[in-house]
């Protein structure tokens, strides 16, 4: 049993797919049909339940629309990839029936399954997965390699929070020392000074403007002149007669009048003209206008300033002490950066031996999947030899080119099962999308063999419009599409013994089955058997 398999695939509501189910085997698994029966919804549904774009026309996506594929890793984990329509007509994505989106599920599938198509490969899609396929088939290991990276980083991670190099940390050094010169010029203490000082100068700036007014009153309430209230006040309180029962009332007027002297006495303080200082008055605005700058700059106020100079304070310290450490880190950065190199070469060259290798494995291969004609090759390149990429070309005489811009989508998917044939492993389930497109006779036979060959490393799922491919087959599921009351259906299932024998004998001679084509289609199915 192959450890990644996909157990069974569900679909509903998918254009005219109403409801299907398959329960695939280990092995070589093939799907055939009419044309248009559905075999591509099938294969789109899959896509779905994986991540792919629901926008895709070949999904056709309805309010019913619901693809599950369930997969087992080792014969004891499960898991289960999920899409539905949702009520508001987008479609929810779920990863063991927990709420997931459409992007996680992509990320767990392509650890699980690759697709082949004729216009597509999950498995080529980046530089990275060509570089998984190298380093597999040549054993490559970059376990040392990584390791030194990541000390690397860590280091070079390490000596950026201390400032950088030499002269970055010179450089920040220079610029909080500066800032602490400043702010430490501006003697700052409270952080509500600046509160302060505006709220004094708002004071005396209307006590100035309200000066001479401040004076005349003073001179109305209690002046030299005799009109003064306070003294005609007193000249009237004193002619209240006494023993008259109103000696009460006398002496609380006296108490207001004498009041009422403290207070223009207070008043006149106020007034004096040391209070309006110009001198004082310019001192406070110079250190208003300091303060309003230093909060402008370091945070927004007197306190985050106050914060901020503690803070430049502590990393200028630690700039000043941090040079043995530094000097030590540089040590050994030197020694890891040289060591990285001769890691890097040793890498580069088992990658262009594991290339080389692959290449004139899968070269062979080329034959048998109807490309005679064609090269094909693996360029390493870069200090590691991570810059991989396949270069094809088709007809002798042609330039080569990237795989996926020089192969058409039947040579693309050709040359996947080539490169099949030479990387399979079972941990993957591999998807095949009429990778026999545009051949037929005994090239479509071996394409069948290859097929199966591939099936006995990892579960393999083929889409075959071919007899003598799908006679190959471990299993074989028909998709059949029907017309009733107006509707089209298509309905899925397995075909064993003669069921399987009258599918083979269609494929071969279509709807008009004759004696030949069953014999020869029992014939195709015995010789794999």
């Amino acid at each position: 049993m192959h450890r990644a398999q996909l157990v069974e695939l569900y679909a509903r509501g998918l254009g005219v797919i109403e409801e299907a189910r398959i329960e695939f085997g280990p092995g070589f698994n093939v799907l055939t049909g009419e044309t248009g029966a559905g075999k591509t919804l099938l294969l789109g549904a899959l896509e779905l339940c994986l991540g792919g774009e629901a926008s895709s026309s070949r999904y056709a996506v309805g309010a019913e629309t619901r693809a599950v594929a369930l997969f087992t890793l080792n014969d004891d984990q499960e898991i289960h990839f999920a899409r539905e329509s949702s009520p508001a007509g987008r479609l929810r994505a779920s990863l063991d029936g927990a709420p997931s989106s459409a992007e996680l599920l992509r990320r767990r599938a392509r650890d699980v399954i690759v697709i082949h198509g004729q216009h597509d490969s999950l498995a080529l899609k980046s530089r990275q997965e060509v570089l998984g396929i190298i380093d597999i088939a040549g054993n490559v290991r970059t376990d040392d390699l990584n390791d030194i990276r990541r000390e690397i980083s860590s280091l070079l991670s390490e000596r950026a929070a201390w400032g950088g190099d030499a002269a970055s940390r010179e450089r920040e050094r220079d610029y909080l020392a500066f800032q602490c010169r400043e702010l430490d010029s501006a003697n700052l203490s409270d952080p509500h000074e600046l509160t302060a000082v505006l709220d004094e100068l708002t004071r005396l700036s209307a006590l100035r403007d309200a000066h001479d007014e401040l004076l005349y009153v003073i001179d109305e309430l209690d002046g030299d002149s005799d009109q003064a209230v306070l003294s005609r006040l007193a000249h009237v309180i004193a002619r209240l007669p006494r023993a008259a029962g109103v000696d009460d009332l006398r002496d609380d007027l006296s108490e207001v009048l004498e009041r009422a002297r403290a207070d223009v006495h207070e008043l006149t303080a106020r007034a004096q003209p040391d209070q309006l200082d110009p001198e004082n008055i310019a001192l406070l605005e110079a250190r208003a206008s300091q303060l309003q700058q230093v909060a402008r700059k370091y945070g927004g106020s007197i306190q985050a300033a106050l914060d901020q100079f503690e803070e430049l304070s502590t990393r200028v310290e630690e700039l000043n002490s941090a040079h043995d450490r530094l000097e030590a880190l540089e040590a050994r950065l030197g020694t890891l950066s040289e060591r990285e190199v001769e890691l890097a070469a040793a890498v580069r060259r088992e990658r262009e031996v594991a290339g080389h290798h692959l290449t004139q494995r899968v070269q062979g291969q080329l034959p048998r999947v109807a490309l005679p004609h064609a090269t094909l090759r693996f360029n390493v390149d870069g200090d590691d030899g991570s810059e991989v990429q396949i270069l094809f070309t088709p007809n002798p005489g042609w330039p080569e080119g990237p795989l996926q811009e020089m192969a058409s989508g039947g040579e693309l998917s050709r040359v996947l099962l080539a490169l099949s044939l030479e990387t399979a492993h079972d941990d993957v389930v591999a998807v095949f999308d009429e990778v026999d497109a545009g051949v037929g006779g005994q090239v479509a036979q071996q394409i069948g063999e290859c097929l199966r060959e591939v099936g006995a490393s990892q579960q393999v799922i083929a889409v075959t419009h071919l007899a003598s491919v799908a006679a190959k087959a471990a299993h074989h599921f028909v998709i059949e599409k029907s017309v009733s009351h107006g509707a089209t259906r298509t309905t899925v299932r397995e075909v064993t013994g003669d069921d399987r024998v009258r599918e083979v004998a269609r494929m071969l001679a279509g709807d008009a089955i004759s004696d030949e084509a069953h014999a020869l289609a029992r014939r195709l199915l015995e010789s794999v058997s």
